[in-house]
């Protein structure tokens, strides 16, 4: 089988303008996108797509509040909209493929893919295996072997526990090197900001991360990225990171950054928010603002975006199946 996934009681913290607020409610009319996972990482990235593109394309008349709300990777949120905040007509949650991986396996609870508002997707971003600059490995093919060798001894790391899609990428890349993905050590951490700052603290060895998450480090030349799981070589910054495939390893994970509503919300609502992102999305101005962000077009809304995060998850539930998960 081809490894392919086409594939009100806020205690986080609230960026809005440059001050940190604690997670207090907000004014009526105001906007907020929650950010399941700490500063830094992956979800950040993706509330603040929103927030800026919407504000800077004059789309929402004042700032978007950010707020940070970790816990599960997402369960604590996914929880907290379905309990608390069902019906807010002006929260959206930060979402991604990691999302759907984490529904499939029953991880957030007493709720299902149905539970929520897929609102759509701004953008995509791929997986990607990176090491810190000063690692034994150059190329993707160095590290599986001691893989083979050793498996245990190469301590992996990325937000999210075992089950998680960073554990995916790590599991799938190592399946595709004959290498049971349960002999794999592998270290969780709440999201991707923390799990960089492990690998450049030499704490872990290899990240799991997101190409997105990578591009200052990449200007920095703290780290090393072997290999990018998209079915291509992206361009920009990214031109001369090889594909996995490309060395031999059918693997790829590409990560949809996208938004859910609570379940509550109107269909006038959800109409409207539907119709602001589609247009954002197709604003050229917005296109630079995505590209500087490290992502690359993706364009799905509404019932659309709907049905493609409920196969999706669908599908994972057979992945999992085959990894050893259920």
């Amino acid at each position: 089988m081809k490894i392919n996934t086409a594939i009100r009681h806020a205690s986080g913290i609230a960026l809005l303008g440059g001050a940190l607020f604690t997670g207090q409610a907000q004014a009526a009319g105001d906007t907020e996108c929650i950010a399941p996972a700490k500063p830094g990482g992956g979800y950040d990235l993706t509330c603040r797509l929103a927030a800026n593109g919407l504000q800077e394309t004059g789309r929402i008349d004042a700032p978007m509040m950010v707020t940070y709300m970790p816990g599960g990777i997402g369960a604590v949120a996914y929880n907290h909209v379905n309990g608390v905040r069902s019906d807010d007509e002006n929260l959206i949650v930060a979402a991604s493929t990691g999302a759907a991986v984490n529904l499939a396996l029953g991880k957030f609870g007493q709720y299902d893919a149905d539970e929520v508002r897929w609102l759509g997707a701004l953008g995509v971003d791929y997986g990607a295996i990176v090491v810190s600059a000063d690692a034994p490995w150059q190329t993707l093919d160095e590290l599986m072997a001691d893989l083979q060798d050793a498996p245990g001894e190469i301590a992996f790391g990325a937000g999210g526990t075992v089950g998680s899609q960073d554990w995916m990428k790590a599991a799938l890349t190592a399946k595709a090197g004959d290498i049971d993905p349960r002999q794999l050590r592998y270290v969780a951490f709440e999201g991707g900001g923390e799990a960089l700052a492990a690998l450049l603290g030499d704490h872990i060895q290899v990240f799991t991360g997101d190409l997105s998450e990578l591009k200052s480090q990449l200007e920095s030349g703290k780290i090393r990225v072997l290999a990018a799981l998209s079915e291509e070589r992206m361009g920009g910054p990214y031109a001369e990171i090889p594909t996995a495939a490309e060395q031999g390893y059918d693997v790829q994970w590409p990560i949809w950054r996208g938004y859910y509503m609570g379940p509550e919300v109107s269909d006038a609502a959800y109409a409207e928010w539907v119709e602001r992102m589609q247009a954002l999305a197709e604003d050229p101005e917005f296109a630079e603002l995505r590209e500087a962000r490290g992502l690359f077009a993706m364009s799905r809304f509404g019932d659309d975006f709907d049905s493609y995060v409920k196969a999706q998850v669908a599908d994972f539930r057979s992945l999992a199946e085959e990894v050893g998960l259920k």
